[in-house]
């Protein structure tokens, strides 16, 4: 009987100078399944968004019962996926003072760190990590890109609202306190990464030569850092917090030597690669449009970010569907720039018009989640392993409000995710969601997200 090969994470389909990862196979090996395990794929991680917030009444299901039978209208076009997907009302975002006339200026910045900018900092970027960037961190290692970046437009809107940081506006992610991450908003780029040049010299087994640091050592020091945060004042713990992502940065690096090093030891031991399972789903094609239509637009940036899950290229991806101010939507048969259409006093043609643009922005989310959910892998579907959150960092545009942000949660992650609800009355701010997610995700989280005090339970499976 021939013995069962195990495929290497990083065997690729080679040609003509570019590269691609294969799609996830039940017989490739993964660092995190424990000898005589049944083949799990690792669970991916996505968030995309729309500025400005909602029409609540179209928003909102009315009730829990009715959720799948008969969802609102900004969700229909969810209706073939939405057992797959959850409905949260009642996440509160970050309360904004002192920055009270800033409300675009931190929808975006706070929407995945949870926090406020420092109030005395407020012409430099000084904010917090974000939680795509705490995923990254923690599972970068295992992919060629850690995390990927995308948006609809350019990151440079300009206004100063109580003198915070231009950056502040158009940026989610953020690396560190003082670092943002930048958005790539040209398809071709994307597929350009995602296709990446052959490295000349590249060496794997170099890295795996590297001695590895003693993991009891940096658990003690995990430990005790832990313990300390409980001990110190908030002064004092984000610098604390720098420390424990620069020691994770370490444990990281660790993990991935030593994942190496098992890799060239099967290679050597003569374990090579073997035929895909029948199962999967080959790498979804890629048609960059050339036309200016939005709707064209973002769905190819919906499929990069499809493929790049699909090969494992990555497994944590933001979108910005557009930036607070600037976006109009012509396909939709009226030219005025959403923000101005958010402040609607009520009046039903502008009313009409933000919903319009509210359902066109959640049928881009739907394009994406409905591929994953056609798209095989192991025993079900990429989606089953995808943990993808659409939402936005206003509630209603017309008065700034923040007391129920709209989120949509689609995919399963691999278990950890109860579907197919509404919950009308959840009891909860944004970080305690992103908080619930990291550890959805199995992302170990060394402190509350933002202003989180909890994770949700009653999102988990």
């Amino acid at each position: 009987m021939r013995r069962s090969a195990l495929i290497d994470r990083r065997a690729c389909l080679r040609g003509l100078g570019v590269s691609l990862a294969l799609p996830l196979m039940e017989s490739m090996g993964w660092a995190d399944t424990a000898k005589g395990k049944a083949y799990r794929p690792p669970v991916r991680l996505g968030f995309m968004y729309m500025p400005h917030g909602v029409i609540m009444d179209q928003f909102w299901p009315e009730d829990a019962d009715g959720f799948l039978s008969s969802p609102p209208p900004a969700l229909a076009s969810l209706r073939p996926v939405l057992d797959q997907c959850l409905v949260m009302k009642g996440i509160s975002g970050v309360p904004i003072a002192p920055f009270n006339g800033a409300p675009h200026a931190l929808e975006l910045s706070t929407w995945l760190t949870a926090t406020l900018p420092a109030a005395d900092k407020r012409a430099e970027i000084y904010i917090a990590i974000s939680a795509d960037q705490i995923a990254a961190n923690h599972v970068g290692a295992f992919t060629p890109l850690p995390s990927l970046e995308l948006a609809t437009m350019p990151q440079n809107w300009k206004e100063n609202q109580e003198g915070l940081n231009e950056g502040y506006y158009s940026h989610c992610s953020y690396r560190s306190p003082t670092q943002v991450v930048p958005a790539e908003i040209n398809p071709r780029n994307v597929f350009n990464r995602l296709f990446r040049k052959q490295e000349q010299n590249g060496d794997w087994n170099q890295s795996a030569r590297v001695n590895g640091l003693d993991r009891s050592l940096l658990d003690i020091v995990l430990g005790g850092a832990r313990d300390l945060r409980r001990t110190l004042p908030s002064s004092d713990q984000r610098k604390l917090d720098e420390y424990l992502d620069s020691v994770r940065s370490v444990e990281r690096r660790i993990a991935a030597i030593e994942y190496r090093q098992k890799e060239a030891a099967l290679e050597k031991a003569g374990v090579r690669a073997s035929k895909r399972h029948d199962t999967d789903s080959p790498p979804i094609e890629i048609k960059i449009p050339e036309g200016d239509k939005r709707s064209e637009y973002m769905q190819v940036m919906c499929d990069l970010n499809v493929l790049a899950f699909q090969t494992d290229t990555t497994r944590v991806s933001t979108y910005i569907g557009s930036r607070p101010n600037g976006a109009s939507y012509p396909e939709l048969g009226f030219s005025d720039q959403h923000h101005s259409q958010t402040h609607h006093m009520n009046d039903p043609e502008k009313v009409g018009k933000v919903a319009k643009i509210t359902e066109f922005n959640v049928a881009q989310f739907a394009y994406m989640v409905k591929k994953m959910h056609s798209l095989r892998e192991a025993d079900g579907t990429l989606l089953d392993n995808c943990i993808m959150m659409w939402g936005s960092g206003l509630e209603d545009g017309n008065e700034h409000t923040r007391e129920n942000l709209p989120f949509v949660l689609a995919g399963r992650g691999g278990g950890s995710i109860n579907t197919g609800r509404f919950l009308p009355d959840t009891q909860g701010n944004q970080g305690d969601l992103l908080t619930t997610l990291l550890a959805c995700a199995g992302v170990p989280v060394d402190r509350p997200v933002g202003i989180a005090t909890k994770q949700i339970e009653e999102i988990k499976a």
